[in-house]
């Protein structure tokens, strides 16, 4: 690439979130020589992991996964709800790797929403009280910050206000307040419950807005605020930009399956937004990342999840926690896939991430429909039959253009009973084995898979020749 021309590269996950985001995005940064990554939807709640050469390690969870890199910038948009304390967290890691000027190198944007302690406390006392119900939240509040966002607006918390501590004491008053009125119900059902004690006394601790208030000031000293003319001039600047997504396309907060769902865009569509604003002329190469397989961080519908697979796919740096609990495992879903494809409407090529972990597989298999047991008035308004075949087998999951949450819901439940109808990749070798799969889910989601990754670092990512040429729509 010429010095003085510009092209963006726009990282979104197609499935349920964990597909390896931040490592394409360290390889990316690394390949292209980007100049700064942008955080376009999420917050706090993100956990990209990227394992340099040298063997460190670092979960990016605001910072931008290209931070490893000297002098990559991190620019946090309007769209990324920022978490300072876990900033300070963060950024101290960070240090002990190493790299001793994350903060000099990041910007946020005045605009930005603050998820604060308040909402962190009433999203875990919310979870508690669903008990086995639970929606699978990580539980650091961001459902909480989005809501208070839609309901009260300028009234909430935004990066903006943070030099200026009485307006920040002001606002989280007034966020105490009504996140304790909100929680009426909620305080009186886990009333004596031990494990809901320190969330409840955040709100009775009228020290911590002070402490708070001070070391939110103290943040904003050491990083750079923006607006939408710094925007501008970022997005002017000759180079390559790197947009990093957070969580998966089938955890959209529109299109995802409901309840199971992010408070976040997990689409393309923010980071297009400020590109248009801009009027970016360079070139634009919108990416969706894939596992091999599949997996899913928490509750919701998984249609080809299976336990045995857990043993031989163990993670490394993904574990049961006490909020999201257990990390599920099963084999490749074309159907989901093609969902998430025409959810996110743009995706121009695929990167398949865990390549090399099909050696663990008993046999690798691909899930290219679904059988259920939903009537036919279900199946007309979820489903697409599968061609030449007998009503309950299907291919695939319609796209409401203006999909309701009761809409969503009710598919969630459909596909909770759905059963996963599988094709065998034939056996050879291992390495053909493996170029066959590729090759096969090309043809099943229609688009050329151009990436490929066999391991955690920058090094175990393979840029591909693909022949395949787009037949037909989905």
């Amino acid at each position: 690439m010429k010095a003085s021309t510009r092209q963006a590269f726009i990282v979104v996950d197609l499935g349920y979130g964990d597909a390896g985001k931040g490592t394409m995005v360290d390889y990316l940064t690394r390949k292209h020589n980007a100049h700064t990554v942008i955080r376009f939807n999420g917050g706090a709640q993100a956990a990209h992991n990227v394992v340099t050469t040298q063997g460190q390690h670092h979960t990016f969870s605001q910072f931008g996964s290209g931070t490893f890199v000297s002098g990559v910038r991190t620019y946090l948009s309007r769209y990324m709800l920022i978490e300072p304390y876990a900033l300070f967290n963060e950024e101290e890691h960070l240090q002990q790797l190493g790299i001793t000027d994350a903060f000099s190198r990041l910007s946020i944007d005045r605009a930005a929403p603050v998820t604060t302690l308040y909402h962190q406390a009433a999203n875990r006392l919310k979870e508690r009280a669903r008990g086995d119900n639970r929606h699978g939240s990580c539980g650091v509040g961001i459902g909480e910050t989005v809501a208070d966002l839609l309901e009260h607006g300028q009234s909430v918390l935004f990066a903006g206000d943070l030099p200026d501590k009485q307006t920040t004491i002001k606002k989280l008053r007034f966020l105490r307040n009504a996140k304790w009125e909100a929680l009426r119900e909620i305080r009186h059902q886990l009333k004596g419950d031990p494990d809901a004690y320190d969330d409840l006394q955040i709100f009775t601790d009228d020290d911590l807005i002070n402490i708070a208030a001070d070391n939110y000031q103290y943040l904003i000293e050491l990083v750079t605020l923006t607006d939408d003319s710094n925007m501008k001039n970022l997005f002017e600047q000759s180079g390559t930009l790197i947009f990093e997504g957070a969580q998966g396309v089938l955890l959209d907060e529109n299109y995802g399956f409901a309840p199971y769902t992010t408070w976040s865009t997990t689409t393309p569509k923010n980071a297009e937004t400020l590109l248009n604003e801009t009027n970016y002329s360079g070139e634009i190469t919108r990416l969706g990342v894939v596992r091999s397989y599949m997996t899913r961080h928490g509750a919701g519908p998984f249609v080809t999840e299976d336990p045995t697979l857990r043993k031989r796919l163990p993670e490394l740096h993904n574990a049961t926690s006490d909020w999201q609990q257990s990390f599920r495992v099963g084999y490749f879903d074309s159907v989901a896939h093609r969902y998430a494809l025409n959810v996110a409407k743009t995706i121009d090529t695929v990167a398949i991430t865990h390549v090399d972990r099909l050696a663990a597989l008993p046999h690798i298999q691909i899930c290219d429909s679904y059988i259920t047991p939903a009537p036919q008035e279900k199946i007309d308004a979820y489903f697409v039959l599968a061609d030449g075949t007998r009503s309950t087998i299907i291919s695939n999951i319609k796209v409401q253009s203006m999909p309701t949450f009761s809409h969503q819901n009710e598919l969630a439940r459909s596909l909770i009973d759905c059963k996963p109808m599988y094709t065998a990749i034939p056996h050879g070798e291992r390495e053909s084995d493996i170029e066959s799969t590729i090759e096969y889910i090309e043809q099943r989601l229609n688009i050329p898979v151009t990436m490929t990754s066999t391991g955690m670092t920058a090094q175990h990512k393979f840029e591909r020749e693909s022949n395949f040429k787009s037949k037909h729509t989905l």
